[in-house]
């Protein structure tokens, strides 16, 4: 088991692409403590599956935005634990709209989850990181921080902001042998897709060389190898896993 023993914090971890990554890391041995927000069925639920499988989960929940929140589940965490190795900043929200009708209460929100939460969170996990003098830390972003997409504004932002942050902070931490990279999914099988009309999915799939859709798994993996002794040298990057889309 790559993971065995260590400590994995995933943010936004009860759904989708976070569910994916949760249960990567505890199949391959780690303590994995899976924040979320609203869905406590979801958590429950992948709490439950993963304990059955003799695997170790806690759940927390907590909004990612609010430091006083965060700060009392990492003291949970660290107390229990002692040490962090791994840090996925997933959660995020989509609020859509034309930039010309999109209220401010929209653009706020989307910022404070899928940007200032990895602020958040990153910043909440260092010390107990430089004094161990080892970490990873992974943002997930998107294709819409790099390309852009219409009705994204608010989300693109969010995410080219965290592009940014993740080359900044590698170059800040690099010294303390921590790591920090990026991974952008593309378009992925989540519940969200699959509910997309028929022609829609076609029209996107059209954009994909590789002609089909990704996996949570896949983007899974990818946060796995970030995070694994055999991308010790590698920082300050992003990792698209899209099929070809960007």
């Amino acid at each position: 088991m790559r993971f065995k023993d260590r400590v994995v914090i995933v943010t936004g971890g009860s759904r989708g692409i976070g569910r994916a990554i949760s249960k990567a890391f505890a199949t391959e041995g780690a303590h994995v403590i899976v924040n979320y927000f609203s869905d406590e069925e979801a958590a429950q639920s992948l709490a439950e599956e993963i304990k059955s499988d003799g695997h170790s989960i806690t759940v927390l929940k907590g909004d990612v935005s609010s430091t006083s929140q965060v700060n009392k589940m990492l003291q949970e965490v660290v107390q229990k634990h002692e040490r962090i190795d791994t840090l996925v900043n997933n959660a995020g929200i989509i609020r859509d709209k034309l930039l010309m009708i999109m209220p401010e209460e929209d653009w706020d929100r989307v910022i404070e989850v899928s940007l200032k939460g990895a602020f958040v969170w990153s910043k909440a996990v260092l010390k107990t990181m430089i004094g161990q003098r080892k970490g990873r830390i992974i943002n997930i972003v998107s294709p819409s921080a790099i390309t852009g997409r219409a009705g994204q504004a608010n989300y693109a932002a969010a995410k080219g902001g965290l592009i940014s942050f993740t080359k900044t902070l590698s170059k800040e931490l690099a010294r303390f042998e921590i790591t920090v990279n990026a991974v952008s999914p593309g378009i992925i099988k989540t519940d969200l897709v699959e509910k997309l009309e028929p022609e829609l999915k076609e029209d996107f799939l059209k954009l994909i060389p590789m002609k089909r859709f990704g996996s949570p798994e896949d983007v899974a993996e990818a946060v796995l190898f970030l995070s694994s002794d055999a991308a010790s040298y590698i920082t300050g990057q992003v990792l698209c896993v899209d099929g070809g889309l960007i």
